[in-house]
Parts: C-alpha cells; structure tokens; sequence
C-alpha cells in the first residue's frame, strides 16, 4: 500500500468513526463550535464548577470538595466572564448578597485567582473582631458553643477545634472554628464596609486570609463586582490525600454524606 492510498484508508477511517451518515466535516464541525459555545455560556451564566483548595472554611467546606457556583444570584459583570473580559459595564440583573452568603469572587489584587469565603458584612456596616468574637454595627453576633470538632491531621496527631453556630441578624446560621488565640486575627480594628462592597471571613477563623487583612497581603474589601456567584451544592468530596491509584479511598465513608448536598 502506497502512502496516498494510505492517507485515504487513515480518512475514510476517520470519517466513519465520526461523521453520521450523509454528515460533512463543515457540518461536523459546526455542530462541535456550537457545543463548546453551549458549555462555555453556561458556565458563564448559570453553573460553574469550583474545587476548594485550602483549609480557610473548614469544616463547612473541606479541601477536596467540589461545588457548584450559582453565576446568577446577584446578576453579572465583567468578572463572570472568562478572562475578566470588558464587555459587562457595572452589573447587570443586580441582586443583593446577603449576610451569611457563601460566595465565589475573584482576588481584587489579582482577578485571575478565585477565593471562596463567608460574606459577614454588607455596605455601611462596621465590622471588628473581639476576643475571637465577631461584633456587627457595635454588638456582638450572637453564637452558641457545640462541641470541639475534632480530627486527625495529616501527621496522625488530634487536632481539637472550639466550635461555634453563629448567627447572623437575618437569621442565617452556621458554624465557625476557633483553635488558638491569635492577636492579629481575634482582635481588630473596626472595619466600616464601603459602598459598593462587602467584608468577607473564612469560617475557620484562625486559618483564613481574609478581609481582615489589607488587599496586598489578604482580600480586603471585596468589590461587588468582584464577586462571581453564590456556593450553592457540594457535589463530591475527594480525599486528597489517597494516592491517585488507590481509587478505593478516594471517597471514604466520613465524605459520602457530603454528595450532593446544599452548602449552609
């Protein structure tokens, strides 16, 4: 068989692996632009996957987690756009964040890096950190103690973490981390949220570089935006630390129950 004849049998190959009967190439490959259109609008406008990579909201969200972003909870700018691209002035289709939320948005000091945080402040509002305790406009934000959230780290050794359910004025609840005392973190400034923005926190409260720290160390302030959608479900929850031919540990039985559920 001769090489002409060989690129022949190699085409006619092709076409009858992936062309249906009677369909072109220019058919096929319209129907391949139009799909990648589809996936790339969708997640632009409605759904977009997101892992979690740091330890910054235990234990409500795990690393390993992967989630759901809801693009569409407080309408859309720029930054719901691949690459941050001009093409949204402000936003659009506008909705309020709500204390409380679990929220996706991109660095202010670098906007092609994601953070997922709680947003626990609102414009206006006058944030500090006391003792540990979150105070909101001048009063302490209601918590109650549960038990320590304990675990076992990555060396074997227990880890023991005070743990709370604080609750927001709107009635939002959810759970927060407390594991040492740091100065820096447990006792600040009062914070007065600008227009236009929002105080975010990890929940795990000792472990988070968040708006408690300026913008070219932490988040600072976050612009409204900045931020991308609203953490809506959990879909797996892998345990990166199994080594990647050891599929039968990836989702041990302790993260089974977090499949496909809501984010709180």
């Amino acid at each position: 068989m001769d090489s002409n004849e060989n690129k022949k049998t190699v085409k006619e190959s092709a076409e009858k692996a992936l062309l249906k009967d009677d369909e072109t190439w220019g058919e096929f490959f319209r129907t391949i632009f139009y799909a990648f259109i589809i996936a790339i609008s969708f997640r632009t406008f409605v759904l977009q996957p997101f892992s979690i990579p740091s330890e910054s909201m235990l234990n409500n969200l795990m690393v390993g987690d992967f989630l759901l972003v809801n693009k569409s909870s407080y309408g859309f700018s720029k930054h719901s756009l691949p690459f941050s691209l001009p093409l949204i002035p402000g936003r659009v289709f506008a909705d309020d964040v709500e204390r409380g939320d679990v929220v996706v948005f991109r660095l202010p000091r670098d906007p092609g890096t994601y953070y997922i945080k709680r947003i626990v402040g609102a414009p206006g509002d006058k944030i500090q950190m006391v003792n540990g305790e979150l105070q909101l406009n001048g009063a302490a934000v209601p918590r109650i103690k549960l038990d320590d959230y304990v675990r076992i780290n990555e060396y074997g050794r227990e880890e023991r973490f005070e743990q709370y359910e604080e609750t927001m004025p709107n009635g939002k609840s959810y759970i927060t981390l407390n594991i040492e005392h740091r100065p820096l973190a447990d006792n600040t400034e009062v914070f007065i949220v600008p227009e236009g923005h929002y105080f975010a926190m990890g929940d795990n409260r000792d472990n988070s570089m968040d708006s408690r720290w300026p913008s070219n160390i932490g988040v600072g302030f976050v612009p409204y935006e900045n931020i991308v959608g609203k953490a809506k479900w959990l879909t797996l929850s892998f345990d990166n630390k199994s080594a990647l031919w050891e599929f039968w540990k990836w989702f041990p039985a302790e993260r089974r129950d977090r499949f496909f559920s809501a984010i709180n």
